[in-house]
């Protein structure tokens, strides 16, 4: 685990190329099927635990094929209401996918203080994005971006949209959006 930012704080850009993140909410066999059909490069899957619970070939099935997974948790709202339903989102995760989460996010990106300072506590990074894509016309590309599609109960994006923004570019990993350093290097005559 490492922690990203100096204090507390929310990430949603980097600093070259673009990362896509799936917030999942909601999903079926459709869904089931996507991930076992998907290759690399991975999107980052950030998870709800209720859903995992409901799809445990799916979650395992994620851990098989190591596609990058992260705790995605309820509205911002509901950590102010409630201070334990971090923690136990955080042993659910662990539970299901055997390992710590390294991305936390909210289901509408808002982070309250106390629970970013929680964050902060179990050395997990608060992730938002710089656009969230609601399908439709694909978005212009923007140096550092972290795209966001959500598959939920309402939602009108569906598993083509992604596969088609999945095509519109490269993706890299969120760690490489936010560390990558261009490398210039020059020849010296022998």
């Amino acid at each position: 685990m490492f922690k990203l930012t100096q204090e507390p704080d929310v990430v949603v850009r980097g600093t070259s190329g673009s990362a896509l993140t799936l917030d999942i909410s909601f999903g079926d066999t459709a869904l089931e099927d996507w991930i076992a059909e998907i290759e690399a490069p991975y999107p980052l899957l950030l998870v709800d635990t209720a859903w995992a619970k409901r799809f445990p070939d799916s979650a395992e099935l994620i851990q098989k094929k190591n596609i990058p997974v992260a705790l995605l948790g309820n509205e911002g709202a509901a950590y102010e209401k409630d201070a334990e339903l971090f923690t136990k989102q955080l042993e659910d995760f662990t539970l299901l996918f055997k390992k710590k989460p390294l991305w936390f996010r909210t289901s509408d990106e808002t982070f309250p203080k106390k629970l970013q300072e929680t964050l902060w506590k179990y050395e997990i990074n608060a992730l938002g994005s710089t656009l969230r894509w609601k399908g439709g016309k694909l978005p212009p590309h923007k140096r550092g971006e972290i795209l966001t599609v959500s598959l939920e109960r309402k939602g009108k994006t569906t598993l083509d949209d992604i596969d088609r923004l999945r095509a519109s570019r490269e993706f890299q990993s969120v760690e490489d959006v936010l560390f990558a350093t261009d490398v210039k290097t020059k020849k010296i005559p022998e």
